[in-house]
């Protein structure tokens, strides 16, 4: 089995002039850098446009795409908008952190006026777009420019013909709000042009796309007003219960989601037709598709509606193996990592390894003396080869940030597995990424933070916070030659090189 090793890099990471990592030529400047690194893998996290508080897993849906990865200097290169307007905007002044306030009030209105330069009625090419994801991008659309409409409240805080989407009630917003839908298409058509004009070029350099499929949907969503049947909803359209995390020796009140579970019944009954179509969807978008929470799909953890925190949830049943047996009966094989981390039991394990998806395996969990039982299972020694491994993910501290963080002892228990004394813990980094590169996994996929030996400030994500994710950024002179050529000798030194 050949050997491989990657990135993870999330796109709204990338530098840019305007505001936010996107789909402009710092991204193709990123795939070139990733090339001379000897990587095969670039891994993203969800592109789907982003909801209260930031993040890429609570989206207004599983299937649009953000529009602030536009790139605004493509747009310009079309004619539909000036380098003035965009350079007269204020996207902030911190080229290594994202200000989304900003760039909320600076991004709309430009694409809104290149949406109004663009003619888009007479664009055979948007036409053929709308009508090919009409089955999805129809209600999306309508769900955002009602949004907009009503301030941006949640559906579920919508007056009451529309929240209940009484035909009458869509059908006047359809006229009344003509106009602004047409925006959200266009964004959207912008969005998909751009996208696999990228990874098109990034296969074309012999680099891979991880993508990432959240497992849940947002509450204040397309997917859950246009379909409250696929989900556990009352008749007044509010959830029966949530979804979470149980309580562990991470987080004693666990943790509490919020997103609404399925009908898995439901699903069941139809083939899993909705989830057929979002996989299908991300296989379309992605060379090979994560999935997170994965053992959501083996059991699931449920929440009563409106409880203050996770304590008193419960364990349900998921469709388990079933689900992917018929996704591959009708899409065909396709290359997915299973995010099995967290609590994880026999069965768990068992749909994994029946699954065939390679797993994951994180260095920083190998050594917490919070053990849930399973920290022998990270220890580099032990990762099978069908396998991917990390040394940290978007949800955990940087390896720097990590060591710094944790206790004397389990400091101690690191450096006697690495069997090293001496090294200063501004460059250890290096031998933890060397110890998960030499493993017997097939994939190896290190952060960009953790080449670079960036502290808890290079941190995508701290669970159950919001305000203060999502935010880290890459400044161009990172990207520099030498660390390029450092990834590149780590790459080939344990036999991962991509040389295509």
């Amino acid at each position: 089995m050949k050997r491989t090793a990657g990135i993870l890099m999330p796109v709204f990471s990338l530098p840019s002039r305007y505001g936010i990592g996107c789909f402009s030529k710092s991204a193709y400047d990123f795939v070139d850098w990733l090339r001379g690194a000897g990587q095969t893998y670039w891994q993203i996290l969800p592109l789907c446009p982003t909801s209260f508080g930031d993040s890429p897993y609570q989206s207004f849906s599983t299937f649009a795409g953000s529009p602030y990865y536009i790139s605004l200097e493509s747009l310009i290169e079309e004619g539909v908008l000036r380098e003035s307007d965009c350079a007269a905007a204020d996207f902030g002044t911190k080229p290594d952190r994202i200000d989304y306030e900003k760039l909320y009030q600076a991004r709309y209105p430009l694409l809104r006026k290149a949406y109004e330069n663009s003619r888009v009625a007479g664009d055979a090419g948007y036409q053929a777009f709308v009508e090919e994801n009409r089955w999805w991008l129809e209600d999306y659309a309508l769900f955002m420019a009602v949004k907009d409409r009503f301030g941006g409240a949640p559906w579920t805080e919508w007056a009451e013909e529309v929240r209940l989407r009484q035909k009458n009630a869509l059908d006047f917003c359809c006229r009344e709000l003509y106009d602004n839908i047409e925006f959200q298409q266009y964004m959207q058509y912008k969005f998909f042009c751009q996208w696999r004009k990228l990874k098109a070029y990034a296969n074309k350099q012999g680099i891979q796309i991880i993508g990432d499929i959240p497992i849940y949907a947002a509450m204040d969503s397309a997917d859950v007003w246009a379909h409250p049947e696929l989900f556990q909803l009352d008749e007044r359209k509010q959830p029966s219960a949530v979804a979470g995390c149980p309580p562990d020796g991470f987080s004693a009140a666990g943790q509490l989601w919020g997103n609404p579970l399925y009908r898995w019944e439901y699903h069941k009954e139809t083939g899993y037709r909705w989830w057929l179509s979002r996989l299908r969807h991300c296989f379309r978008l992605y060379d090979v598709t994560r999935i997170d929470h994965f053992r959501g799909f083996d059991e699931y953890y449920s929440v009563p509606w409106g409880s203050a925190d996770a304590t008193h949830g419960h364990w349900e049943k998921g469709p388990g193996l079933e689900l992917f047996r018929r996704a591959e009966e009708v899409l065909g094989w396709h290359e997915v990592i299973a995010e099995d981390l967290g609590y994880v039991t026999d069965s768990v394990r068992q749909l994994v390894r029946e699954s065939g998806f390679p797993g994951m395996k994180v260095l920083e969990f190998a050594f917490d003396s919070r053990d849930t039982g399973s920290a022998n299972d990270y220890l580099p020694h032990n990762y099978p080869e069908n396998s991917v491994a990390y040394t940290g993910t978007h949800d955990n501290e940087t390896l720097a940030g990590w060591f710094e963080s944790i206790t004397d002892a389990e400091r101690q228990s690191v450096r006697e597995y690495l069997c090293d004394s001496c090294t200063a813990k501004k460059d250890l980094h290096l031998p933890l990424i060397a110890l998960v590169m030499r493993s017997a996994a097939k994939n190896c996929v290190i952060p960009l933070q953790d080449y670079l030996g960036l502290d808890n400030r290079g941190r995508i994500n701290k669970p159950s916070t919001v305000g203060t994710n999502w935010l880290w950024r890459v400044t161009e002179d990172c990207l520099s030659s030498e660390l390029q050529t450092t990834i590149r000798q780590f790459t080939a030194r344990y036999g991962r090189l991509n040389e295509a």
